[in-house]
């Protein structure tokens, strides 16, 4: 008997997506009744950290996949954002000095590689039509790029988009 195919990972970016840009959550028209808000941050904090959803944690771990930190954040994401979402430390994904140019994001190969041949989500507000390119010429498993309004970080929609896949993928 073989081994249970291990579950897709879901590569998740902080600023744009988690924290978003533009109007905060709150203030969003359709926005739901029981949108949380952050708990009171230090003055020191982040200034944006009071646009992030603490729903989103509950969200998130529901999602049949291996969440993992794809962010500049690092570590700083298990230090500061965890709590916020009431999320378990994730793995992180260590960034090699790349210098990248051209098409391509910096991240792609890297989250590729990472990913070891496991199909994956990756979130992020920075993904374009070269990312999903070349990773559907180079990973050997389904692969979704899902780019996300950076004004707005997820919403409802970006969650029955990925949690379709997800379920589809396994």
């Amino acid at each position: 008997m073989s081994a249970p195919a291990p579950r897709p990972l879901l590569f998740l970016d902080v600023d744009g997506t988690l924290i978003p840009f533009g109007t905060p959550a709150a203030a969003q028209p359709g926005m739901p009744h029981g949108h949380t808000q952050a708990p009171a941050l230090p003055t020191d904090a982040h200034p944006l950290l009071h646009r992030v959803d603490p729903e989103h944690g509950r969200r998130l771990k529901a999602l049949p996949c291996d969440l993992v930190w794809a962010t500049t954040w690092m570590n700083d994401a298990n230090d500061v954002l965890t709590p916020l979402l009431g999320l378990p430390a994730l793995p992180v994904v260590d960034w090699p000095d790349s210098g990248e140019m051209g098409p391509l994001h910096w991240k792609t190969r890297g989250l590729a590689e990472w990913a070891q041949g496991r199909p994956f989500v990756w979130v992020d507000d920075e993904i374009s039509h070269a990312d999903q390119q070349w990773v559907s010429t180079h990973h050997p498993s389904p692969a979704l790029l899902h780019r996300v309004d950076p004004r707005r970080g997820l919403t409802e929609h970006d969650f029955t988009v990925i949690e379709s896949w997800l379920r589809r993928a396994r």
